[in-house]
């Protein structure tokens, strides 16, 4: 028996083959989901849509979450293709390169406003928006990095939007734990994706992971797959809260 058959899955964050969000939504998939998708604009459908149709995706919907009109539309597509449903995961995150490439003191107050609206709000705004369509036992998965807790060069106003993620994913977990809605996180090891290629210290970070962490290898968007199946399926119906590592052990590690 497949861990999510008869699931439904919205997958926010695909932006090519390499995302993250892609992966979970191939290991959703594969343990029997159904999904859904969103893509950012127009210049990104053109990227997602053939992903979409290789999945089977039952429907794919504009989500820009910084415009508050998508919130409802988003809502009125879920709504209108599956009624209820159980699983969200929130891969979305950005901030301003500029702000990436400067001293943490030099970030600019918008830059900080927009990583934090983009990185963080959004989580808030989507289960807002959402909650009222999702089953008992639903689970929602957001996406952080080890950034936001400790310090790590390049990474910046994004670690501090990531330990405001974090936060909010407490505070969720703790708002929806009595409507039987469970609210975690993945803390993956870096990644070479479209999102992570605006951080000036990623190589440096993946070569850390194969020289420190204890397997000595950086992971794979399929491996992130799999933790996330476990979080949205009845194997982890006990966990809420929680900021799970899928990192090759590198956050045991000391200096």
């Amino acid at each position: 028996m497949t861990l999510l058959a008869g699931k439904k899955a919205l997958i926010l964050g695909v932006a090519n083959e390499r995302s993250i969000a892609w992966g979970i939504a191939r290991a959703f998939k594969d343990q029997g989901a159904q999904i859904g998708m969103t893509f950012l604009n127009d210049a990104l459908k053109k990227r997602v849509e053939p992903l979409a149709q290789e999945i089977g995706a039952d429907f794919l919907v504009e989500m820009d979450v910084t415009n508050d009109d998508h919130y409802q539309s988003l809502h009125d597509a879920v709504k209108e293709n599956w009624g209820k449903f159980d699983i969200i995961i929130h891969s979305l995150a950005f901030a301003d390169k500029e702000d990436l490439k400067k001293r943490f003191t030099d970030t600019s107050r918008e830059g900080f406003k927009m990583a934090c609206d983009i990185s963080a709000f959004s989580l808030i705004g989507i289960c807002n928006s959402l909650k009222p369509l999702l089953n008992e036992g639903a689970s929602v998965v957001a996406l952080t990095y080890h950034g936001s807790v400790k310090v790590l060069k390049g990474y910046n106003v994004m670690g501090v939007a990531k330990a405001a993620l974090e936060s909010s994913t407490r505070y969720l977990a703790d708002d929806l734990g009595p409507d039987g809605i469970r609210v975690n996180c993945i803390s993956a090891g870096p990644i070479r994706t479209l999102a992570a290629s605006g951080v000036p210290g990623l190589k440096g970070f993946l070569k850390d992971v194969e020289e420190k962490a204890p397997l000595r290898k950086n992971v794979s968007t399929e491996e992130v797959g799999g933790a996330a199946v476990f979080l949205a399926s009845s194997l982890g119906s006990g966990v809420t809260g929680e900021i799970l590592y899928v990192d090759s052990g590198l956050n045991i590690m000391g200096a």
